[in-house]
């Protein structure tokens, strides 16, 4: 079969590998139907931070049709149609045990840990899927794993209904963070990227209103309201220093975006602000079960946020030109198949 995999800092190739063997014990077999690329694939593909096997085949973000099921898996048939958890956590820790997966002691990721997506076939724990509606396309179902980063960004926020909320960064996680706030929250939206054609599409999606990271556009926007929550999706230590600076006392800030560099922060200004900084890390449990069944009410705008790659062979070119900016979507999935699992019914 064909695969992607990552040798080693930019060395990522289209290569024949062979099937995945017999699911043994506790593991289910995919045939992977999409796969999204992921800022942090990009960014493992750059850097070489997070490269833990060479070579892995890549991917973590996608879905797939459940070819064959290993001893003791339940709740899983031949012909079910899943998207994979990106979380490859080891179930024997305190945050395990706990129920915390997303900060599982030992935590690795398909694509990683395992290998991922970006690939014909692919296999996987049956602890790892989450079932989806049938009759979605894949390259939308492909989209539950990043649905859910942004999902559990929002839930870990809290903001009171009809609050303002800033959303700073439009790429892929900040997009779906606004989309969600516009479907569940039912406060003013702002929006905040120095990317007018990424921050155009998602406001017009979300209904969100573009303002500079300056207080007096966020004063103009709330007409005399207070900003007291936001959310952070770039990662950019000189965007959450500045987004401090305008929230309200009794704010929150929530953490989503991936950097680089240390904050200089007083402490003693979150004590008397009484600002609260919230880290927010993958996502729990029953946010991927949530991202999944909101995947058919937000289809319409997800269809919108992603470019759609027709094969695996196109996926190293994908990064470089992801790397330089050169996309005007927030997400790229490759589709292996083009229609919903509902049009193949398995007898």
């Amino acid at each position: 079969m064909k695969a992607v995999r990552l040798h080693d800092v930019r060395d990522l190739r289209v290569e024949a590998v062979e099937a995945p063997s017999a699911p043994p014990p506790g593991h289910v077999n995919l045939e992977v139907r999409a796969a999204g690329i992921c800022g942090s694939d990009l960014h493992n593909y750059r850097t070489g931070q997070w490269i833990t096997r060479r070579p892995s085949v890549a991917g973590h973000e996608f879905c797939g049709r459940v070819t064959a099921i290993g001893e003791g898996v339940s709740g899983f048939a031949v012909g079910d149609v899943v998207v994979a958890d990106s979380r490859f956590w080891c179930g024997n820790c305190p945050a395990c045990a706990g129920g915390r997966h997303n900060v599982c002691e030992n935590l690795g990721f398909v694509g990683e840990a395992c290998d991922g997506g970006f690939a014909d076939a692919v296999q996987l724990p049956a602890r790892l899927l989450v079932p989806h509606a049938p009759s979605l396309p894949p390259r939308i179902a492909a989209m539950a794993e990043p649905l859910a980063v942004a999902l559990h960004a929002v839930r870990r926020l809290a903001a009171p209904r009809g609050e303002p909320v800033l959303v700073v960064g439009c790429g892929t996680i900040g997009g779906l963070c606004a989309l969600l706030l516009a479907h569940l929250h039912d406060g003013p939206i702002l929006l905040s990227d120095p990317n007018s054609a990424r921050a155009d599409l998602v406001s017009v999606l979300s209904g969100g209103r573009r303002v500079g990271l300056v207080a007096e556009d966020i004063a103009a926007a709330l007409g005399g309201r207070r900003l007291r929550h936001a959310i952070d999706a770039t990662g950019h230590v000189g965007a959450i220093a500045t987004t401090l600076g305008l929230l309200a006392g009794a704010g929150a800030l929530c953490l989503v975006g991936i950097g680089h560099g240390k904050l200089d922060l007083d402490p003693t200004e979150l004590v008397e602000r009484e600002i609260a900084l919230i880290g927010c890390h993958a996502f729990a449990d029953d946010d991927l079960v949530q991202a999944a069944s909101l995947l058919v009410e937000l289809q319409g705008a997800l269809e919108q946020l992603c470019e759609v790659l027709p094969g695996l062979d196109e996926v190293p070119a994908a990064y470089e030109r992801l790397l330089a900016g050169q996309s005007t979507k927030l997400k790229t999935i490759v589709q292996l198949t083009d229609e919903p699992a509902a049009l193949f019914p398995i007898a």
